[in-house]
């Protein structure tokens, strides 16, 4: 069973899914991002394109990586990452219900000024790619295609894994950390989100 964890840059995906990871046995997440930057670093400057989603290839290895990933681990696939075009969505999640995979998909939502404090606390600049991004990634994802919504303006990671867990029918281990060491934790998947 695979969850795609959806949402405009800085909603909330990569800490939600670390943390359902954290508190589902045996499950895994998968970052439909490294193709892309696989794609990018290994083509001349000249012909690479302003966003790595718009490579067919780009699109087709994530399908192909999931589908494997799906006939071969037993356990709960976490894919998240921001995809606003819903042609594109369809060749890979579309693709793979068609396919017989069962795909749960949340789109983490929430209002521009939200999303903004997000990407500063996270260390992102005013007018940063991610922040210009805002408004393409919330039109796009109102498509009825991008469906369940999950609104967190309100919502704390713990409570949207809490929510994502509860609609899939996945059961979660207690969270028995302490304050100090689920700041450590989301600091921790903050830096693995670095790119360098």
């Amino acid at each position: 069973m695979i969850v795609w964890i959806n949402g405009a840059f800085g909603a909330g995906k990569s800490q939600t899914a670390y943390e359902l990871q954290r508190r589902v046995p045996g499950s895994f997440v998968y970052d439909p991002e490294n193709a892309g930057y696989f794609i990018q670093k290994n083509l001349p400057k000249s012909v690479r394109k302003d966003d790595f989603q718009h490579y067919p290839m780009w699109r087709e290895m994530n399908y192909s990586m999931l589908n494997h990933l799906n006939g071969s681990f037993d356990g709960l696939i976490i894919a998240p990452m921001t995809i606003a075009d819903k042609h594109y969505f369809q060749e890979i999640v579309g693709r793979l219900r068609e396919d017989g995979v069962t795909v749960h998909h949340f789109a983490l939502c929430a209002s521009p000024d939200t999303i903004r404090k997000r990407l500063r606390k996270r260390g992102e600049r005013s007018g940063c790619w991610a922040e210009r991004q805002i408004e393409r990634c919330l039109e796009g994802l109102a498509d009825p295609v991008f469906r369940e919504h999950v609104d967190t303006d309100d919502m704390t990671v713990s409570g949207q894994v809490e929510y994502i867990a509860s609609r899939m029918n996945v059961d979660l281990m207690p969270d028995r950390r302490g304050a100090v060491k689920k700041t450590v934790d989301r600091v921790i998947t903050q830096v693995k989100q670095i790119r360098f």
